[in-house]
């Protein structure tokens, strides 16, 4: 029995050498920094899919990834008039990576879209989410456009906002 523990002590001690080793070998679930993976996983945590895919919240989250980020005709009004999410492949698509870098350090969008997300983002997560875009390929037809305060709204569906409290 002495002589098997010499044995067991090596291989108990190999594998706590191993663990830490292979903890650092295995792959990111989230991707490295301006990978495709990253950029999905960015895509799904930021809630981009929320309002830019069809049906995806209504859905759980169970929307093909072929269909995600194509823009919506689903109208979000408000006091600035009506809005609609952007099909981003076909945005991105138009874009180079410093054109996209530079309008998410910039841009300043109507409601519902936090702009203010877009802006926070590392430079790494945005190009990640610009060649995750750009992976995917462009796809499906542009949102509707912009309708000012009054405006008539041609889709059927809009969710409506209410005026906002005034500021103390």
């Amino acid at each position: 029995m002495n002589k098997q523990r010499p044995i067991m002590r090596v291989i108990v001690l190999t594998a706590l050498v191993m663990i830490p080793v292979l903890l650092i070998a295995a792959p990111s679930p989230t991707g490295k920094p301006g990978s495709i993976e990253r950029g999905r996983y960015v895509v799904k945590i930021a809630g981009c899919n929320d309002c830019h895919t069809p049906g995806y919240a209504e859905h759980d989250g169970h929307v093909p990834e072929k269909a995600w980020l194509t823009g919506d005709s689903l109208g979000w009004s408000g006091p600035w008039g009506t809005t609609y999410a952007s099909n981003l492949r076909l945005k991105l698509a138009a874009l180079s990576e410093a054109q996209w870098l530079q309008l998410a350090h910039t841009a300043q969008y109507r409601p519902p879209m936090p702009w203010f997300n877009l802006r926070a983002m590392s430079d790494g997560d945005l190009r990640a989410v610009y060649r995750y875009v750009r992976h995917l390929g462009p796809a499906g037809v542009a949102a509707p456009a912009y309708v000012p305060p009054g405006g008539a709204v041609a889709t059927a569906v809009v969710v409506r906002f209410p005026v906002p409290p005034p500021t103390q």
